[in-house]
């Protein structure tokens, strides 16, 4: 299959959020890339923060999407990993200098030289587009086979928010022996609550309502609590070994996610609020908490996640969306209407 010299995308040209079809010149092809015919692409919280430049300017015109997969059709001269008809996925990042300490360690994520799949620049200046479009362009360092029996539509959002949600359990050995907190029912914490329980932690559904109780005990959730509710919040005091941050509210309760720390627990953050929030030494120094960030995930580690939601039965709750319609399935997303996916399909 031949593949064009421009790609073509659904992407925003300003800070509107709307989206036009338009083509464009992806990086030039190298030695170790790949390009993939694009089947499926899961739209991502970051997608939003980036068309509205929420996390700061964006670099316009942009195509977003970094839950990408879709068949390889071309494979550079120097790719061992791939062969054409392969089927194939790329996360949020999709290249990095691989010869810095960093990189060496496999902590590909944390490089100072890292790439975003989207809205970022590569090392010779070209700009890197995402997966609302035909194709993508990857070094096959930073692309992922789909395990057998798992379908692209099922996989692409584990490429993002699958991996931002597993990693920090990998970081932190969480297993039987933890009792875990997981804040948010949403894109990441429903993804985030059944890793705990498939990892065999005590898992507890942390939300502002109760809303999403139900969903929470078909995940996997062994309790449920809502914050919202003080004599909850009270009982739950010192509980916690470790709390995953799913929510990216500027106005979060940091107080009472604290509260629920054991002396020596851990919060690690993985939603990113587009505002600063406020937080008190004095909430982490009584109890000498650990407080932390986890962005995606390694090369090594998107490996294994996907290896281990097929055998745990991990899955993404999703609603297809064709990609001719990837406006319609970013207001709805901004409107909260997504349970707790949307995939867009080719």
């Amino acid at each position: 299959m031949s593949v064009p010299e421009k790609f073509t995308g659904y992407g925003a040209t300003d800070g509107t959020g709307r989206l036009s079809k338009f083509q464009y010149d992806p990086k030039p092809f190298g030695d170790h890339d790949i390009d993939i015919k694009i089947s499926h692409c899961g739209i991502c919280g970051s997608d939003l923060h980036t068309l509205y430049s929420g996390w700061g300017p964006t670099d316009y015109p942009v195509v977003v999407g970094h839950e990408i997969v879709g068949e390889v059709v071309r494979v550079g001269s120097k790719v061992t990993k791939f062969k054409v008809g392969d089927q194939a996925g790329v996360g949020a990042q999709c290249c990095s200098c691989l010869e810095c300490e960093t990189c060496k360690a496999k902590m590909e994520q944390n490089c100072a030289g890292s790439v975003g799949t989207y809205n970022s620049r590569f090392p010779d200046g070209s700009k890197s587009y995402g997966g609302y479009a035909d194709y993508e362009r990857c070094h096959e360092h930073f692309a992922f086979h789909i395990p057998a029996g798992m379908k692209n539509e099922e996989a692409a959002c584990l490429l993002c928010a699958g991996i931002t949600t597993f990693s920090p359990f990998l970081q932190h050995k969480i297993g039987p022996q933890h009792k875990v907190g997981v804040v948010g029912v949403g894109g990441l914490g429903h993804l985030g609550v059944q890793w705990s329980a498939a990892l065999g932690a005590d898992t507890t559904a942390i939300s502002h309502s109760d809303r999403k109780k139900e969903d929470a005990a078909k995940l996997g959730a062994k309790h449920y609590l809502n914050f919202s509710d003080e004599a909850q919040v009270k009982a739950a005091a010192r509980t916690f070994d470790f709390i995953l941050c799913t929510s990216f509210a500027p106005d979060m309760p940091m107080d009472t996610f604290l509260s629920m720390l054991k002396p020596r627990g851990t919060f690690c953050l993985v939603g990113a609020p587009e505002e600063p929030f406020p937080m008190r030494a004095f909430d982490l120094i009584p109890k000498n908490i650990n407080f932390c960030g986890s962005t995606i995930g390694s090369p090594e580690e998107i490996e294994y996640m996907l290896k281990f939601a097929q055998e745990k039965g991990v899955k993404t709750w999703y609603e297809k969306r064709p990609m001719a319609e990837a406006q319609k399935a970013v207001d709805d997303l901004k409107e909260g209407k997504a349970r707790y996916r949307f995939v867009l399909e080719n």
